[in-house]
Protein backbone atom coordinates (compact mmCIF):
# COMPACT_ATOMS: atom_id res chain seq x y z
CA UNK A 1 0.00 0.00 0.00
CA UNK A 2 1.49 3.33 -1.09
CA UNK A 3 1.46 6.47 1.01
CA UNK A 4 0.81 9.86 -0.55
CA UNK A 5 1.36 13.48 0.40
CA UNK A 6 -1.64 15.41 1.77
CA UNK A 7 -4.06 16.34 -1.01
CA UNK A 8 -3.47 20.09 -0.62
CA UNK A 9 0.27 19.60 -1.17
CA UNK A 10 -0.35 17.45 -4.23
CA UNK A 11 -2.77 20.00 -5.66
CA UNK A 12 -0.28 22.83 -5.15
CA UNK A 13 2.37 20.97 -7.17
CA UNK A 14 -0.01 19.93 -9.92
CA UNK A 15 -1.47 23.43 -10.37
CA UNK A 16 1.97 24.83 -11.27
CA UNK A 17 1.92 25.66 -14.96
CA UNK A 18 -1.57 24.22 -15.49
CA UNK A 19 -3.96 26.08 -17.81
CA UNK A 20 -7.16 24.02 -17.63
CA UNK A 21 -8.22 21.72 -14.80
CA UNK A 22 -11.59 20.03 -15.36
CA UNK A 23 -12.63 19.71 -12.74
CA UNK A 24 -10.62 20.67 -9.70
CA UNK A 25 -13.26 19.19 -7.40
CA UNK A 26 -13.13 15.86 -9.28
CA UNK A 27 -9.33 15.71 -9.12
CA UNK A 28 -9.34 16.50 -5.41
CA UNK A 29 -11.90 13.73 -4.83
CA UNK A 30 -9.82 11.23 -6.82
CA UNK A 31 -6.66 12.20 -4.90
CA UNK A 32 -8.47 11.81 -1.56
CA UNK A 33 -9.68 8.34 -2.58
CA UNK A 34 -6.19 7.44 -3.77
CA UNK A 35 -4.70 8.52 -0.46
CA UNK A 36 -7.30 6.59 1.51
CA UNK A 37 -6.89 3.35 -0.46
CA UNK A 38 -3.19 3.57 -1.22
CA UNK A 39 -3.95 3.06 -4.91
CA UNK A 40 -2.21 5.48 -7.30
CA UNK A 41 -4.14 7.35 -9.97
CA UNK A 42 -3.79 6.24 -13.58
CA UNK A 43 -2.55 9.31 -15.46
CA UNK A 44 -2.64 9.08 -19.25
CA UNK A 45 -1.00 11.16 -21.98
CA UNK A 46 -1.03 10.44 -25.70
CA UNK A 47 1.65 11.47 -28.19
CA UNK A 48 1.20 10.90 -31.91
CA UNK A 49 4.60 10.02 -33.43
CA UNK A 50 4.08 12.39 -36.37
CA UNK A 51 7.77 13.41 -36.47
CA UNK A 52 10.95 11.71 -35.26
CA UNK A 53 12.12 14.16 -32.59
CA UNK A 54 10.82 15.38 -29.27
CA UNK A 55 11.71 18.98 -28.43
CA UNK A 56 11.57 21.21 -25.35
CA UNK A 57 7.94 22.07 -26.11
CA UNK A 58 7.00 18.41 -25.64
CA UNK A 59 8.85 18.30 -22.33
CA UNK A 60 6.46 20.81 -20.70
CA UNK A 61 3.86 18.03 -20.80
CA UNK A 62 6.39 15.32 -19.95
CA UNK A 63 7.48 17.30 -16.89
CA UNK A 64 3.87 17.43 -15.70
CA UNK A 65 3.74 13.64 -16.12
CA UNK A 66 6.94 13.41 -14.09
CA UNK A 67 5.29 15.46 -11.31
CA UNK A 68 2.53 12.87 -11.07
CA UNK A 69 5.18 10.14 -10.91
CA UNK A 70 7.04 11.93 -8.12
CA UNK A 71 3.75 12.14 -6.21
CA UNK A 72 3.45 8.35 -6.44
CA UNK A 73 0.95 8.00 -9.29
CA UNK A 74 1.13 5.72 -12.31
CA UNK A 75 1.84 7.33 -15.67
CA UNK A 76 0.74 5.74 -18.94
CA UNK A 77 2.35 7.02 -22.13
CA UNK A 78 0.10 6.25 -25.09
CA UNK A 79 1.95 6.07 -28.40
CA UNK A 80 -0.66 7.10 -30.97
CA UNK A 81 0.40 4.70 -33.69
CA UNK A 82 -3.23 4.50 -34.91
CA UNK A 83 -4.19 8.17 -34.43
CA UNK A 84 -0.96 9.33 -36.10
CA UNK A 85 -2.16 7.80 -39.36
CA UNK A 86 -5.28 10.01 -39.14
CA UNK A 87 -3.35 13.14 -38.23
CA UNK A 88 -4.39 15.45 -35.41
CA UNK A 89 -6.23 18.42 -36.99
CA UNK A 90 -5.77 20.59 -33.89
CA UNK A 91 -4.73 24.10 -34.89
CA UNK A 92 -4.34 23.16 -38.54
CA UNK A 93 -5.71 25.22 -41.39
CA UNK A 94 -5.20 22.42 -43.86
CA UNK A 95 -5.52 18.65 -43.75
CA UNK A 96 -2.36 16.97 -42.45
CA UNK A 97 -0.65 14.52 -44.79
CA UNK A 98 -1.33 10.95 -43.65
CA UNK A 99 1.70 8.94 -42.55
CA UNK A 100 2.45 5.38 -43.59
CA UNK A 101 2.62 2.61 -40.95
CA UNK A 102 6.41 2.36 -41.47
CA UNK A 103 6.87 6.10 -40.85
CA UNK A 104 4.75 5.92 -37.71
CA UNK A 105 6.66 2.91 -36.37
CA UNK A 106 10.06 4.53 -37.00
CA UNK A 107 9.00 7.73 -35.23
CA UNK A 108 7.47 5.77 -32.34
CA UNK A 109 10.78 4.04 -31.66
CA UNK A 110 12.59 7.38 -31.30
CA UNK A 111 9.82 8.67 -28.99
CA UNK A 112 10.16 5.65 -26.71
CA UNK A 113 13.90 6.34 -26.40
CA UNK A 114 13.63 10.08 -25.89
CA UNK A 115 10.76 10.25 -23.41
CA UNK A 116 12.86 8.58 -20.70
CA UNK A 117 15.11 11.63 -20.67
CA UNK A 118 12.26 13.10 -18.58
CA UNK A 119 10.17 10.23 -17.26
CA UNK A 120 11.17 7.49 -14.81
CA UNK A 121 11.50 4.38 -16.97
CA UNK A 122 10.61 2.03 -14.14
CA UNK A 123 7.42 3.91 -13.29
CA UNK A 124 6.14 4.45 -16.84
CA UNK A 125 3.78 2.18 -18.76
CA UNK A 126 4.07 2.51 -22.56
CA UNK A 127 1.18 1.29 -24.74
CA UNK A 128 0.06 1.76 -28.36
CA UNK A 129 -3.51 2.79 -29.09
CA UNK A 130 -3.55 0.65 -32.22
CA UNK A 131 -3.85 -2.36 -29.89
CA UNK A 132 -7.49 -1.52 -29.16
CA UNK A 133 -8.41 0.79 -32.04
CA UNK A 134 -7.49 -1.47 -34.98
CA UNK A 135 -9.73 -4.32 -33.77
CA UNK A 136 -12.76 -1.97 -33.91
CA UNK A 137 -12.96 -2.47 -37.68
CA UNK A 138 -15.50 -0.73 -39.91
CA UNK A 139 -18.51 -1.63 -37.76
CA UNK A 140 -16.87 -0.37 -34.58
CA UNK A 141 -15.87 2.92 -36.19
CA UNK A 142 -19.41 3.45 -37.48
CA UNK A 143 -20.84 2.82 -34.01
CA UNK A 144 -18.26 5.19 -32.51
CA UNK A 145 -19.17 7.91 -35.04
CA UNK A 146 -22.81 7.46 -34.04
CA UNK A 147 -22.02 8.68 -30.51
CA UNK A 148 -21.33 12.26 -31.64
CA UNK A 149 -22.96 14.84 -33.89
CA UNK A 150 -21.53 17.07 -36.59
CA UNK A 151 -22.86 20.13 -34.76
CA UNK A 152 -20.89 19.22 -31.64
CA UNK A 153 -17.77 18.55 -33.70
CA UNK A 154 -18.01 21.95 -35.40
CA UNK A 155 -17.81 23.60 -31.98
CA UNK A 156 -14.04 23.16 -32.34
CA UNK A 157 -12.48 26.51 -33.24
CA UNK A 158 -10.24 25.11 -35.97
CA UNK A 159 -13.06 23.17 -37.64
CA UNK A 160 -15.40 26.14 -37.28
CA UNK A 161 -12.84 28.50 -38.87
CA UNK A 162 -12.08 26.17 -41.77
CA UNK A 163 -15.78 25.56 -42.43
CA UNK A 164 -16.53 29.31 -42.37
CA UNK A 165 -13.62 30.01 -44.72
CA UNK A 166 -14.73 27.22 -47.06
CA UNK A 167 -11.48 25.34 -46.50
CA UNK A 168 -11.68 21.56 -46.88
CA UNK A 169 -12.27 19.34 -43.84
CA UNK A 170 -11.72 15.69 -44.64
CA UNK A 171 -14.15 13.25 -43.04
CA UNK A 172 -11.36 11.29 -41.37
CA UNK A 173 -10.34 14.45 -39.46
CA UNK A 174 -13.75 14.57 -37.81
CA UNK A 175 -13.05 11.13 -36.39
CA UNK A 176 -9.84 12.18 -34.66
CA UNK A 177 -11.32 13.59 -31.40
CA UNK A 178 -13.61 10.54 -31.10
CA UNK A 179 -10.80 8.08 -31.69
CA UNK A 180 -8.63 9.84 -29.10
CA UNK A 181 -11.57 9.79 -26.70
CA UNK A 182 -12.00 6.07 -27.33
CA UNK A 183 -8.51 5.58 -25.88
CA UNK A 184 -9.81 6.72 -22.49
CA UNK A 185 -12.89 4.49 -22.69
CA UNK A 186 -10.89 1.40 -23.61
CA UNK A 187 -8.10 2.02 -21.10
CA UNK A 188 -10.66 2.42 -18.30
CA UNK A 189 -11.82 -1.16 -19.05
CA UNK A 190 -8.33 -2.63 -18.55
CA UNK A 191 -7.55 -3.15 -14.83
CA UNK A 192 -3.77 -2.80 -15.24
CA UNK A 193 -4.21 0.51 -17.12
CA UNK A 194 -7.21 2.66 -16.13
CA UNK A 195 -7.78 6.33 -16.88
CA UNK A 196 -8.33 8.72 -13.97
CA UNK A 197 -6.61 11.78 -15.45
CA UNK A 198 -5.67 12.77 -19.00
CA UNK A 199 -3.01 15.39 -19.66
CA UNK A 200 -2.42 17.40 -22.82
CA UNK A 201 -1.39 20.71 -24.29
CA UNK A 202 -3.86 23.58 -23.95
CA UNK A 203 -4.70 23.28 -27.66
CA UNK A 204 -5.95 19.73 -26.96
CA UNK A 205 -8.72 20.79 -24.56
CA UNK A 206 -11.56 19.95 -26.99
CA UNK A 207 -10.21 16.45 -27.65
CA UNK A 208 -9.69 15.77 -23.94
CA UNK A 209 -13.19 16.93 -23.02
CA UNK A 210 -14.66 14.65 -25.71
CA UNK A 211 -12.96 11.80 -23.87
CA UNK A 212 -14.52 12.94 -20.60
CA UNK A 213 -18.00 13.11 -22.17
CA UNK A 214 -17.64 9.77 -23.97
CA UNK A 215 -16.69 8.05 -20.71
CA UNK A 216 -19.85 9.45 -19.10
CA UNK A 217 -21.97 8.14 -21.99
CA UNK A 218 -20.39 4.71 -21.53
CA UNK A 219 -21.28 4.67 -17.83
CA UNK A 220 -17.68 5.17 -16.66
CA UNK A 221 -16.33 7.60 -14.09
CA UNK A 222 -15.11 10.49 -16.29
CA UNK A 223 -11.45 11.38 -16.43
CA UNK A 224 -10.15 14.65 -15.07
CA UNK A 225 -8.51 16.86 -17.68
CA UNK A 226 -5.38 18.92 -17.04
CA UNK A 227 -3.68 20.97 -19.75
CA UNK A 228 -0.36 22.80 -19.88
CA UNK A 229 0.70 25.85 -21.91
CA UNK A 230 2.22 25.62 -25.38
CA UNK A 231 5.88 26.60 -25.20
CA UNK A 232 6.75 29.53 -27.47
CA UNK A 233 9.74 28.72 -29.65
CA UNK A 234 13.09 30.47 -29.99
CA UNK A 235 11.67 33.11 -32.34
CA UNK A 236 9.50 34.45 -29.50
CA UNK A 237 6.29 34.33 -31.57
CA UNK A 238 5.16 30.88 -32.72
CA UNK A 239 4.75 27.73 -30.63
CA UNK A 240 7.85 25.56 -30.70
CA UNK A 241 7.93 23.40 -33.81
CA UNK A 242 10.69 21.64 -35.68
CA UNK A 243 9.05 22.58 -38.99
CA UNK A 244 9.26 26.29 -38.07
CA UNK A 245 12.95 26.02 -37.18
CA UNK A 246 12.39 27.46 -33.70
CA UNK A 247 12.85 24.26 -31.69
CA UNK A 248 15.53 22.75 -29.46
CA UNK A 249 15.44 18.95 -29.62
CA UNK A 250 15.91 16.91 -26.45
CA UNK A 251 18.77 15.06 -28.16
CA UNK A 252 20.58 18.19 -29.35
CA UNK A 253 24.26 18.24 -28.26
CA UNK A 254 24.98 20.20 -25.06
CA UNK A 255 26.84 23.02 -26.84
CA UNK A 256 24.02 23.57 -29.31
CA UNK A 257 21.36 23.34 -26.61
CA UNK A 258 23.21 25.91 -24.48
CA UNK A 259 23.88 28.34 -27.32
CA UNK A 260 20.36 28.17 -28.74
CA UNK A 261 18.88 28.83 -25.30
CA UNK A 262 21.03 31.94 -24.91
CA UNK A 263 19.72 33.21 -28.25
CA UNK A 264 16.06 33.45 -27.17
CA UNK A 265 14.48 36.91 -26.68
CA UNK A 266 14.69 38.27 -23.14
CA UNK A 267 10.90 38.35 -22.91
CA UNK A 268 10.78 34.58 -23.35
CA UNK A 269 13.19 33.54 -20.61
CA UNK A 270 10.68 33.90 -17.77
CA UNK A 271 8.16 31.45 -19.23
CA UNK A 272 10.94 29.04 -20.18
CA UNK A 273 12.34 29.13 -16.65
CA UNK A 274 8.87 28.55 -15.18
CA UNK A 275 7.91 25.72 -17.55
CA UNK A 276 11.27 23.99 -18.13
CA UNK A 277 12.89 24.15 -14.68
CA UNK A 278 11.90 23.63 -11.05
CA UNK A 279 12.88 27.18 -10.07
CA UNK A 280 10.25 28.42 -7.56
CA UNK A 281 7.94 31.08 -8.92
CA UNK A 282 8.91 33.42 -6.10
CA UNK A 283 12.55 33.19 -7.19
CA UNK A 284 11.60 33.83 -10.83
CA UNK A 285 9.55 36.86 -9.81
CA UNK A 286 12.51 38.23 -7.83
CA UNK A 287 14.87 37.79 -10.80
CA UNK A 288 12.33 39.53 -13.03
CA UNK A 289 12.12 42.46 -10.59
CA UNK A 290 15.93 42.67 -10.41
CA UNK A 291 16.25 42.74 -14.22
CA UNK A 292 13.60 45.46 -14.46
CA UNK A 293 15.51 47.48 -11.85
CA UNK A 294 18.82 46.97 -13.74
CA UNK A 295 20.20 45.08 -10.74
CA UNK A 296 20.62 41.88 -12.76
CA UNK A 297 21.64 41.50 -16.40
CA UNK A 298 19.26 39.45 -18.61
CA UNK A 299 22.24 37.44 -19.89
CA UNK A 300 22.90 36.13 -16.38
CA UNK A 301 19.32 34.84 -16.21
CA UNK A 302 19.61 33.16 -19.60
CA UNK A 303 22.93 31.60 -18.60
CA UNK A 304 21.28 30.13 -15.51
CA UNK A 305 18.39 28.88 -17.65
CA UNK A 306 20.70 27.36 -20.26
CA UNK A 307 22.78 25.61 -17.57
CA UNK A 308 19.63 24.17 -16.00
CA UNK A 309 18.30 22.86 -19.32
CA UNK A 310 21.60 21.29 -20.39
CA UNK A 311 22.13 19.81 -16.91
CA UNK A 312 18.68 18.19 -17.00
CA UNK A 313 19.35 16.41 -20.30
CA UNK A 314 23.13 15.92 -20.26
CA UNK A 315 24.41 16.42 -16.70
CA UNK A 316 26.34 19.13 -14.82
CA UNK A 317 29.71 18.42 -16.40
CA UNK A 318 28.30 18.77 -19.92
CA UNK A 319 26.59 22.03 -18.94
CA UNK A 320 29.83 23.44 -17.54
CA UNK A 321 31.77 22.44 -20.68
CA UNK A 322 29.10 23.91 -22.97
CA UNK A 323 29.14 27.20 -21.07
CA UNK A 324 32.95 27.41 -21.08
CA UNK A 325 33.10 26.69 -24.80
CA UNK A 326 30.39 29.25 -25.55
CA UNK A 327 32.17 31.95 -23.57
CA UNK A 328 35.50 31.12 -25.20
CA UNK A 329 34.04 31.52 -28.68
CA UNK A 330 31.46 34.27 -28.22
CA UNK A 331 32.46 35.99 -25.00
CA UNK A 332 35.58 37.73 -26.27
CA UNK A 333 37.94 34.83 -25.60
CA UNK A 334 40.87 34.06 -27.89
CA UNK A 335 40.34 32.40 -31.20
CA UNK A 336 36.60 32.37 -31.42
CA UNK A 337 36.64 29.01 -33.22
CA UNK A 338 35.38 25.75 -31.66
CA UNK A 339 37.87 22.96 -31.03
CA UNK A 340 35.77 20.46 -32.97
CA UNK A 341 34.29 21.47 -36.34
CA UNK A 342 32.57 19.11 -38.74
CA UNK A 343 34.36 18.46 -42.02
CA UNK A 344 32.38 17.96 -45.22
CA UNK A 345 33.78 17.07 -48.63
CA UNK A 346 32.33 18.10 -52.01
CA UNK A 347 33.61 17.40 -55.47
CA UNK A 348 34.11 20.24 -57.94
CA UNK A 349 34.02 24.02 -57.79
CA UNK A 350 30.74 25.78 -57.11
CA UNK A 351 29.19 29.13 -56.33
CA UNK A 352 29.04 30.20 -52.70
CA UNK A 353 25.23 29.99 -52.66
CA UNK A 354 25.24 26.47 -54.09
CA UNK A 355 27.92 25.30 -51.67
CA UNK A 356 26.01 26.69 -48.68
CA UNK A 357 22.97 24.64 -49.71
CA UNK A 358 24.99 21.53 -50.58
CA UNK A 359 26.72 21.59 -47.20
CA UNK A 360 23.38 22.12 -45.33
CA UNK A 361 24.40 25.56 -44.06
CA UNK A 362 21.34 27.06 -45.78
CA UNK A 363 18.02 25.38 -46.64
CA UNK A 364 17.69 26.97 -50.11
CA UNK A 365 19.54 29.13 -52.63
CA UNK A 366 17.30 32.09 -51.82
CA UNK A 367 18.13 31.77 -48.13
CA UNK A 368 21.84 31.35 -48.97
CA UNK A 369 21.81 34.57 -51.00
CA UNK A 370 19.99 36.37 -48.20
CA UNK A 371 22.56 35.24 -45.61
CA UNK A 372 25.47 36.40 -47.76
CA UNK A 373 23.86 39.74 -48.58
CA UNK A 374 23.17 40.35 -44.89
CA UNK A 375 26.82 39.75 -44.04
CA UNK A 376 26.13 36.59 -42.05
CA UNK A 377 28.69 34.42 -43.89
CA UNK A 378 32.46 34.46 -43.44
CA UNK A 379 35.06 32.30 -45.22
CA UNK A 380 38.43 31.87 -43.54
CA UNK A 381 37.55 34.81 -41.30
CA UNK A 382 36.67 37.21 -44.15
CA UNK A 383 33.10 38.35 -44.65
CA UNK A 384 31.60 37.11 -47.93
CA UNK A 385 29.61 39.56 -50.05
CA UNK A 386 28.95 37.83 -53.39
CA UNK A 387 26.66 34.75 -53.38
CA UNK A 388 27.67 33.93 -56.97
CA UNK A 389 31.41 33.95 -56.23
CA UNK A 390 33.01 30.64 -57.22
CA UNK A 391 35.09 28.62 -54.78
CA UNK A 392 37.67 26.34 -56.40
CA UNK A 393 39.33 23.16 -55.14
CA UNK A 394 42.36 23.62 -52.90
CA UNK A 395 44.47 21.54 -50.58
CA UNK A 396 43.26 23.06 -47.30
CA UNK A 397 39.55 23.09 -46.32
CA UNK A 398 37.64 26.37 -46.32
CA UNK A 399 36.45 27.49 -42.86
CA UNK A 400 32.81 28.62 -43.09
CA UNK A 401 30.98 30.52 -40.38
CA UNK A 402 27.28 31.25 -40.82
CA UNK A 403 25.57 33.44 -38.26
CA UNK A 404 26.97 33.35 -34.74
CA UNK A 405 27.31 29.64 -34.09
CA UNK A 406 27.44 27.57 -37.30
CA UNK A 407 30.94 26.46 -38.24
CA UNK A 408 31.97 24.05 -40.97
CA UNK A 409 35.20 23.03 -42.68
CA UNK A 410 34.46 22.42 -46.36
CA UNK A 411 36.96 20.48 -48.42
CA UNK A 412 36.51 20.99 -52.18
CA UNK A 413 38.17 18.30 -54.26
Amino acid sequence: MRSFLPVDEQMDRLRRGAVDLVSEADLRRKLERSRATGKPLAVKTGFDPSSPDLHLGHTVLLRKMRQFQELGHRVIFVVGDFTAMIGDPTGKRLTRPQLTPDEVEANAETYKRQLFKVLDRGETVVVKNGDWLRPLGAEGMIRLAGQWTLARMLERDDFKTRYRNEQPISLHELLYPLVQAKDSVEMAKIPELGCDVELGGHDQIFNLLVGRDLMKECGQEPQCVLTVPLLVGMDGHEKMSKSLGNAIAVEDPPKEMYGRTLSIPDTLMWDWMFLLTDTPKTAIDEKRRAVAASELHPKAVKQELARAIVTFFHGEEAAHTAESEFERIFGGGRGGVPDEIELKVVVGAGTLANLLVESALAPSKNEARRLVEQGAVTIDGDRASNPTAELSPREAPYLFKVGKRKFLRLQIL
